[in-house]
């Protein structure tokens, strides 16, 4: 939920330009007729403390001299003089602003101190601002324009957010030519306090915008922003640039994953996680920009492509294959219509050939017979300008089968002017239409990407339910320490320990000081065996000569070791040696080489990687990234990124691998790393894995200290699923119940629960009455952050049978401080006790969240409500908003 400051920054009803001016090409004079021209119906007080007059209108010396506070301040003033101008907007009550001055860190330490000096003010003044140096904000519902931009915008459904002006200002441009259209347009600029997460918020509930525009330069909070934009992207379509691709990113030299995952790897997991289209340049911004305008949203990736010219066609179908969309096959049904419809002559596959001599006629048949088959996740409608087409009627004939079908209908009229005015009716029609067949299948493959990444935003990981329970505590122990003897890398002992701890297969290393003792050890383990250097100052065994394979005696041990250390101590003179580790060789079958690592990124948190293993893992460079928690849908997906997944087939007469063991060894991985956030970095190198299953034959865990203050979960991004919530609860009646936490596969449950209730209930909970829940409310039900949000939901039953009885919720209003709470029980269950240990659980999971107070809204005529939260120690206040309303609050 947005809070009232950020909705009062994006929806002022009031405004003070602070520097306003009628000096010609000046900033405070740009932005004042900007506002005047987008025609703002709110008040507009002028502020410079030079003028009685700006523009044929009052003007004050400061704020502080306004008869009534605005609700926002547009801040235009030199950058020195903005902390005083912050100071000045406190004392007049004025609680947001937008600082469009310039000056900040971008020119120095100076300007830095500076900005620090402002975000220190304002949040003295309980102020919250957007800026500094940013272009400002458009919004076109309320004729709000409060930028210096040269050009204005369109009305329309899409928000951009960026922070970069002069990227704002480019789409302006672009949008203008292309009849793109917006609802909001927001430069954070520096961000000094407002950000990405906050603005998001706003826009996922915002009934003016359909989908989402970023472009991103950092990300300073992992978790807010990842917790908004999963938010966002679940009710409407996010698409994102990032500057910096190829920037060096936060590297853990001490491993091999951080030697080859960078930081734009993991932010690409990040977006895909959150269910985010990535773009990576302008023209792709800008096509991305023109499909979502559509409101078009597409099943599959399954493309049919209609086309009265065979080279266009082929050109299409050819960058298919490049964005890796599927040719869509035609049922027989739809060859026979197609045949029933075209001249003989006509492709008979995919893409449709209708010739040059096209009519609409015969475009509108094969559309039809096209469109209905199930096989088809999308049409291309491609026209060239020949002798006998009518690019006019064809593309009304194409709008007016588009209104009748949900399947997503592109179309790329080629040409210039003979087709300009069909283009232009395109458009109109809300019919996204491209220049060329490639751009057209770029569109497509943005529709077909959202519906893949949103698969990704469901998954919703439990902690992974393992036979033997993970003994979490033994490898707290074995981790303090370790710390406590100031090391931060474990050996190799101690890292196979930890493994064992959370049940990942390991191959048995057992510590020799002396060759003796090796020798010893490897009889008892059997022959031949593997000897590992044992030292804290070897960071990579197998470059310094630190690995021994195959040794098959003691004779050979002894001469093996002897070696060993020689070649070590040569290479790392200064290197404590206190033996090596002795392992039995593996003996699997049809092996293959893997790794499995582990990397703390500066914004994202724990990141895994998987890919091919071995010496070579750095020149292979074949990895796929994942943000935790997984579970078997991603760490399937996690596999297949790779070209691993290939190798793990039958091939050359070896048989497959087993893949279910290497996903749940994926899965432990995972939670080793959700439980322990002392955890660094890890590599698993190699895991081998063969027809009988996976097991990690080496192990390297770096490790860092981690302060007890922090709450459970904050080393990562995304909050897994808090299972420690999930309880039992017997009613007075002897009824059993189970609470919990909603999950994204109850939307069922909800929509069940929500639609038994009856009309009065219904109007007490929601203060209105309607049909069936929308489906994007279902979905911000059921698909919550448990970061910031929480429903416990009361179930009764199981399986088929399961019931959802109640459900109890809140959700974080201003970041972390103050919750608001919501409670409805079935009207049968209502009256038997089921309220008050749900309203209790959900108290005890705000207070361990820290929150400070819990507070909601109840209907003055909800008498039952009122007693009820009163019992509970709510206070209760009669609204001073509405009369209608009673605020109940609880210091928690």
């Amino acid at each position: 939920m947005a809070s009232p400051a950020i909705r009062t920054l994006l929806e002022p009803h009031s405004i003070a330009l602070i520097g306003a001016s009628d000096t010609e090409g000046s900033l405070g004079q740009v932005v004042l007729a900007n506002l005047l021209e987008a025609g703002f119906a709110g008040d507009l007080a002028l502020v410079n403390p030079g003028h009685d007059l700006i523009a044929g209108r009052p003007a004050v010396p400061s704020v502080v001299d306004l008869s009534q506070p605005p609700e926002l301040a547009i801040i235009v003033t030199p950058a020195a003089t903005v902390p005083d101008v912050i100071d000045a907007c406190g004392a007049a009550g004025i609680r947001a602003a937008i600082v469009l001055s310039a000056g900040f860190r971008e020119v120095g330490a100076e300007g830095l101190a500076l900005e620090r000096e402002v975000l220190a003010r304002a949040q003295h003044q309980g102020l919250r601002f957007i800026g500094p140096n940013c272009l400002g904000v458009i919004r076109t519902p309320i004729g709000f324009d409060a930028t210096f931009s040269a050009g204005s915008a369109r009305r329309g459904r899409i928000a951009v957010v960026s922070q970069s002006g002069a990227l704002c200002t480019a789409i302006l441009d672009w949008a203008q030519t292309n009849s793109v259209g917006f609802s909001s347009l927001v430069s954070l600029g520096i961000a000094a306090d407002v950000g990405f997460a906050e603005v998001l918020d706003f826009l996922a509930s915002d009934r003016e915008t359909d989908s989402i525009m970023l472009y991103i330069e950092g990300v300073p909070e992992s978790r807010r922003f990842m917790s908004a934009l999963r938010a966002a992207s679940r009710v409407k379509p996010v698409v994102a640039i990032k500057a910096g691709r190829h920037a060096a990113g936060s590297r853990a030299v001490l491993t091999h994953t951080g030697a080859i995952v960078g930081a734009d790897d993991v932010f690409d997991a990040a977006l895909r996680r959150a269910g985010v289209l990535r773009v990576h340049d302008f023209a792709d911004f800008f096509a991305a920009a023109e499909t979502l305008d559509s409101g078009m949203r597409c099943r599959g990736n399954r493309l049919l492509i209609v086309t009265n010219a065979g080279g266009p066609g082929v050109l299409a179908a050819d960058h298919c294959v490049d964005r890796d969309v599927a040719l869509a096959e035609l049922s027989p049904a739809t060859i026979a219509r197609l045949d029933a419809a075209l001249p003989a002559a006509w492709s008979r596959s995919n893409p449709v050939d209708l010739l040059g001599d096209a009519p609409p006629e015969r475009y509108v048949a094969a559309l039809r017979a096209c469109l209905d088959d199930p096989g088809v996740d999308g049409v291309l409608v491609v026209l060239t300008p020949q002798a006998q087409s009518q690019p006019e009627a064809v593309a009304r004939s194409v709008l007016a089968l588009a209104a009748n079908h949900r399947v997503p209908l592109l179309t790329c009229w080629m040409g210039g002017e003979t087709i300009a005015s069909s283009r232009v009716l395109l458009r109109e029609g809300n019919l996204p239409t491209f220049g060329t067949p490639e751009s057209a299948v770029d569109g497509f493959a943005y529709l077909a990407s959202h519906a893949e990444r949103q698969k990704q935003l469901l998954q919703v990981p439990e902690p992974l339910e393992l036979e033997t329970p993970p003994d979490v505590e033994g490898a707290r122990a074995i981790i303090e320490t370790i710390l406590a003897d100031g090391r931060t890398i474990a050996s190799l002992a101690e890292s196979k320990a930890l493994l064992a701890a959370f049940s990942i297969p390991i191959l048995r290393s057992v510590p020799a000081r002396t060759v003796a003792d090796a020798a010893l050890i490897a009889s008892e383990l059997g022959f031949p065996v593997a000897l590992k250097i044992d030292s804290p100052d070897v960071t990579h065994k197998s470059d310094v000569g630190g690995v021994v394979l195959g040794v098959r005696g003691v004779k050979e041990l002894y001469k093996a070791w002897t070696a060993m250390m020689e070649r070590v101590g040569a290479a790392v003179p200064d290197a404590r040696l206190e033996g090596a580790l002795v392992e039995p060789m593996w003996q699997g079958g049809y092996g293959r080489e893997l790794m499995v690592g582990v990397l703390d990124d500066a914004v994202f948190g724990p990141v895994l990687s998987f890919g091919l293993g071995g010496t070579l893992v750095e020149v292979l460079h074949d990895r796929a990234v994942a943000l935790p928690p997984l579970n078997r849908f991603l760490a399937r997906a996690l596999v297949d990124g790779t070209r691993a997944a290939a190798w793990l087939a039958p091939f050359r007469g070896a048989p497959a691998a087993d893949r279910q063991s290497l996903e749940r060894l994926l899965l432990r991985v995972s939670e080793m790393v959700c439980a322990l956030p002392w955890i660094e970095a890890m590599d698993l190198n190699p895991v081998m894995v063969d027809e009988h299953g996976a097991i990690v034959l080496d192990a390297r865990i770096v490790l860092r200290r981690w302060g007890s203050a922090h709450r459970p979960y904050d080393h990562m991004a995304i909050h897994p699923y808090p299972k420690e919530l999930v309880g039992e609860h017997q009613l007075s009646d002897g009824t059993a119940i189970t609470i919990r936490p909603i999950r994204p596969e109850d939307a069922l449950l909800e929509k069940a629960f929500v639609g038994g209730l009856s009309e009065r209930t219904r109007y007490l909970r929601f203060f209105y009455n309607f049909g069936e829940l929308p489906l994007t409310q279902l979905s911000r039900f059921t698909q919550i952050d448990y970061d910031r949000d929480m429903a416990l939901i009361a179930v009764h039953g199981d399986g088929a049978a399961a019931r959802q009885v109640g459900v109890a919720r809140y959700a974080d209003l201003d970041e972390g401080r103050t919750c608001e709470f919501a409670i409805v029980v079935a009207d049968d269950w209502q009256g038997r006790g089921l309220a008050a240990p749900l309203m209790s659980r959900l108290i005890d999971t705000a207070r361990a969240r820290r929150f400070e107070l819990m507070q909601g809204s109840i209907l003055h005529e909800n008498k039952r409500m009122l007693a009820f939260v009163r019992g509970l120690g709510f206070e209760t206040v009669t609204d001073p908003k509405d009369p209608d309303l009673v605020m109940a609050q609880l210091r928690l």
